[in-house]
C-alpha cells in the first residue's frame, strides 16, 4: 500500500516508518523538520518537506500522491507549552489536521491512523484510564487531540474514511528528541551522559506509563488491516514514578548523579497508566518490551551516539 506518514522524521513515526516499509510498503514522508531530523529518515521513503498548517502545500501533496493511508503522526506535543500558547497547539493540532482530511475526502484514503494521547486525555481519574471512560483533558495538548478524535468520527460519518486514534502513553526509545519537555528518559539519559544532573519536575512522586517505541511502531502495523474504527490506549498499564526513571537511568548510566528537584510544571497530571485490553482483542496487540529492557536499550543508544 502506498501510506502517507507526517512528521515521520519525527521519533515515533521515523519506526512507524522503518516498519511499514520492511513489510513492502510504499511509504511517503511530510515533515517540517520542526523537530524532526533527516538522519531519522529511512533512504526508502519519498520525503518532501512541507508543514501540515500550509493549507495549500499541504493539500496539494495529499491529491498528488492520492495515498491509500494517512499515518498523521505531525503534530505539536509540548503539554507545558500548550498552556501558556494554547493558539498556537490548536492551530497545529486542530487545523493541521483539517489541512489533510479536506484533502482526503477528496481521494479519498482508505483509512487514516492518528498518534493521539492516553496519558492527557482523561483527566484526574482512577488508573489505569480505559476508553470507555469520559475524556476529560486537563491541558490544551489533550485538549486537541480529542478534537482530533472528534473530527475524524466526522469525516468517518459524513464521508466513509475509517480511522483509529492510537491514544499512547508516555513513548521512549532511541531518536528521542531531548532537548525540550517531552521524553523525560531521553532527557536525563542524555544529560548524563553529558555529565550533568538533570532536574525533576515536582518532588518526582508523579507516575506515567512507559511505552517502548517499537510496540509502539508494531500497533501502527496491526492497525493497517484492522475493519475497527475509534480510540485504542497502547500502553503497558504499569506506572512508573518520575523519581525512579532517574535511578534507573543512573543506574543504567553507571553515573554518580544527585537528584535535584525543581518546581512542579502547571496542567501536568498527577498520575496515568493505560488498560490496553481493548487493544490487545481487537489488533492482537500487548507490549513486550519491560522498563528495565527497554531503558537498557535507550542507555545503551545515547552511549553510542554521544
Amino acid at each position: 500500500m502506498k501510506i502517507l506518514i507526517t512528521g515521520g522524521a519525527g521519533f515515533i513515526a521515523s519506526h512507524v516508518a522503518d516498519a511499514y516499509i520492511e513489510l513492502g510498503h510504499e511509504v511517503v514522508i511530510v515533515d517540517n523538520l520542526s523537530s524532526g531530523n533527516k538522519a531519522n529518515l529511512n533512504p526508502q521513503a519519498k520525503f518532501i518537506e512541507a508543514d501540515i498548517t500550509d493549507r495549500e502545500k499541504i493539500q496539494e501533496i495529499v491529491r498528488t500522491e492520492r495515498p491509500e493511508i494517512i499515518n498523521h503522526h505531525a503534530a505539536h506535543i509540548q503539554v507545558g507549552y500548550s498552556v501558556k500558547n494554547p493558539q498556537f497547539d490548536a492551530e497545529n493540532n486542530i487545523m493541521g489536521l483539517l489541512n489533510i482530511m479536506e484533502a482526503a475526502k477528496e481521494i479519498p484514503v482508505k483509512k487514516v491512523i492518528m498518534a493521539a494521547t492516553g496519558g492527557a486525555m482523561y483527566g484526574n481519574k482512577p488508573t489505569p484510564f480505559n476508553e470507555e471512560m469520559k475524556a476529560e483533558p486537563l491541558s490544551p495538548y489533550g485538549i486537541s487531540k480529542r478534537a482530533g478524535e472528534l473530527y475524524l468520527n466526522y469525516y468517518h460519518e459524513l464521508y466513509q474514511i475509517p480511522f483509529i486514534s492510537l491514544r499512547y502513553s508516555n513513548v521512549y526509545g532511541p531518536r528521542q528528541n531531548a532537548h525540550g519537555e517531552s521524553g523525560v528518559i531521553a532527557i536525563f539519559s542524555e544529560m548524563i551522559a553529558d555529565g550533568k544532573a538533570p532536574a525533576i519536575n515536582g518532588d518526582g512522586t508523579h507516575t506515567r506509563d512507559y511505552v517502548y517505541v517499537s510496540d509502539v511502531a508494531r500497533a501502527n502495523v496491526l492497525a493497517l488491516e484492522s475493519d475497527f474504527v475509534g480510540e485504542l490506549n497502547i500502553g503497558t498499564q504499569t506506572e512508573i514514578s518520575t523519581n525512579e526513571v532517574f535511578r534507573k537511568v543512573v543506574a543504567e548510566m553507571g553515573a554518580d548523579v544527585k537528584e535535584v528537584h525543581t518546581a512542579e510544571r502547571p496542567g501536568e497530571q498527577v498520575t496515568s497508566s493505560l488498560d490496553y485490553s481493548k487493544a490487545k482483542k481487537i489488533l492482537g496487540w500487548e507490549p513486550v518490551v519491560n522498563f528495565d529492557e527497554g531503558v537498557r536499550r535507550v542507555v545503551a543508544w545515547y552511549k553510542k551516539t554521544n
